[in-house]
């Protein structure tokens, strides 16, 4: 993948204190980190990162606003999921030369002699992150599902007849029988 200055952080030029960074996340960019799932579509993301510049750390906050497309769970139909959360990150500076150290989730090491933070894997793993695990059409403001109605219909319909079908056929009616027969065959024994 060819290197993308847009998400370099040239930090030795800063002065110290905070400093805000905004970047627009579309589909272009996932392709690029190699994002193959397609069930989660037109990427729509703006990450506002706090980049809070310390004498031997960083301090850096991301927060996530946007939508992604994607099939619902329940009903099967696209729609925009909200994409919205927060990830903090510190970034401290080592005397240590060699490659980038990560000892904690949280905590990041990294060789004075790094002059540029590239944070667009970063930008990535958070927006990752930030998509919900249960892909659920949101209630309207009414308080009705926004779920395909005839789906949720069909759905009621398979979920009653289930129910009927299971009370009707019973899972130890086949073991009933062998232990009749069993029973049966059985010789008492002599003590």
């Amino acid at each position: 993948m060819k290197n993308n200055r847009e998400y370099e952080i040239a930090w030795q030029g800063l002065k110290p204190g905070p400093h805000t960074y905004v970047y627009d996340i579309d589909n272009r960019f996932m392709l690029e980190k190699g994002f193959e799932d397609e069930s989660l579509q037109n990427w729509k993301a703006q990450i506002t990162l706090g980049f809070d510049k310390h004498e031997n750390f960083f301090m850096l906050h991301f927060d996530i606003d946007g939508t992604v497309t994607t099939p619902c769970d329940r009903c099967g139909d696209d729609f925009d999921m909200k994409l919205w959360d927060e990830f903090n990150l510190i970034i401290k500076l080592t005397n240590d030369e060699t490659a980038v150290i990560e000892d904690d989730d949280d905590v990041v090491f990294i060789p004075w002699s790094e002059t540029v933070i590239d944070i667009s894997g970063w930008l990535y793993e958070f927006l990752l992150l930030s998509v919900p695990l249960q892909h659920v059409h949101p209630d309207g403001a009414n308080g009705v599902s926004g779920c395909n109605p005839d789906a949720l219909r069909l759905l009621n319909e398979l979920s009653e007849s289930d129910i009927e079908e299971q009370a009707t056929k019973t899972l130890w009616k086949g073991l009933d029988a062998l232990k009749d027969e069993s029973e049966d065959d059985a010789e008492p024994e002599l003590v």
